[in-house]
């Protein structure tokens, strides 16, 4: 397979990459800029893959960049819920990107494209009722993440179409695991875990955890098999804040576990506890009103029995395993001992 990853440098593009090299495909990653180290010299670590400068400001480049390509896996994105004015920036990354990737690929006339989307382009739910599926669709966009995906994604399956390119997407939950430059809002969400942003209360909310190897092997999957449509990749189930923090405690006793569960009534002041928590303990800041708004009396509760039936994909990667991997690479990255 000759393939091109975009935002190669990214936490599930950095692991694509090293996936698709150890299978022995050839490989070309695009980056936002050649001059950057940060961002190129992991990739350059990993083999022979082939660098090359793409943004979307730049079709000729993104044309360029697709010259030769077999398949795309399109995964450059803004991954941001704490967007503080950068609204703009997330949306064109997503809706935009996404339209100047597929016209470039379909003019290259690549075989088959790979778009990234999001578990969050499929609803919450009531606590205890059934999951989502790839056949829903969120109508809450109002966190700009949320409808960046969403409108990606639906802007993507009608100019696919339109353009007769031959595209499956895949929707992955919150990203945790080993291979990453900097953090993500799902990898800030467990720093801040284990650094204390719930010690005094653990709200009644849960996550949609998947591993990256997991989100890799989905990819790698829908590429080389003639699968249509799209594609959960999530865990089996999205674990409440308190089972991961048990888990993480069990991991490392420096974890400290919750003194209590969050009653319901203190679940709006969540963004100023996070604000506090940012100044006094150092931990990134994990929530928005928007983002509190949007998963108040909600679950994060999706079903991956479409990947495990079409695909013969599973989640390999346990919960402990995939937080153990994500705790020691984030110590690691603050110079701690793991």
């Amino acid at each position: 397979m000759r393939a091109l990853v975009t935002g190669g440098n990214g936490h599930l593009g950095y692991n694509l990459v090293k996936a698709l090299l150890e299978g022995g495909h050839t490989v070309r990653a695009s980056v936002r800029s050649l001059s950057d180290a940060a961002k190129t010299a992991p990739l350059k670590a990993l083999g022979p893959v082939e660098l090359v400068e793409a943004v979307l400001e730049r079709p000729d480049q993104l044309r360029a960049a697709m010259e030769g390509i077999e398949v795309l896996f399109h995964a450059a994105a803004v991954y941001a819920y704490i967007d503080d004015g950068r609204e703009q920036e997330i949306m064109d990354a997503a809706v935009k990107g996404a339209e100047a990737a597929l016209r470039a690929a379909a003019d290259a006339r690549v075989r088959k494209v790979v778009l990234t989307s999001s578990a969050v382009t499929v609803p919450l739910t009531a606590p205890g009722a059934p999951p989502s599926t790839e056949a829903d669709w969120t109508g809450d966009t109002r966190v700009t993440y949320i409808r960046a995906k969403t409108e990606a994604e639906r802007l993507a399956w009608p100019l696919a179409k339109e353009l007769g390119l031959n595209l499956v997407t895949v929707l992955p939950g919150g990203i945790c695991g080993p291979g990453f430059a900097r953090n993500t809002p799902s990898l800030d969400l467990v720093e801040a875990m284990m650094y204390g942003a719930f010690r005094m209360g653990v709200p009644d909310a849960n996550f949609p955890y998947v591993d990256v190897r997991d989100v890799v092997s989905a990819h790698l999957m829908v590429a080389e098999q003639d699968a249509q449509g799209r594609f959960l990749a999530i865990n089996d189930e999205q674990p409440h804040f308190r089972k991961m923090l048990d888990v993480m405690h069990a991991i490392d006793a420096r974890v400290k576990l919750p003194l209590m569960a969050m009653p319901d009534f203190m679940v709006p002041a969540l963004p100023l506890f996070d604000r506090l928590n940012a100044l006094t303990l150092g931990t990134p800041r994990i929530g928005s009103p928007d983002l509190l708004a949007t998963l108040r009396g909600r679950r994060w509760n999706a079903s991956n029995r479409r990947a495990r039936e079409v695909l013969g994909w599973a989640p390999k990667v346990s919960l402990e395993d995939s937080l153990r991997d994500t705790m020691a690479a984030l110590r690691a990255r603050r110079g701690e001992k793991t």
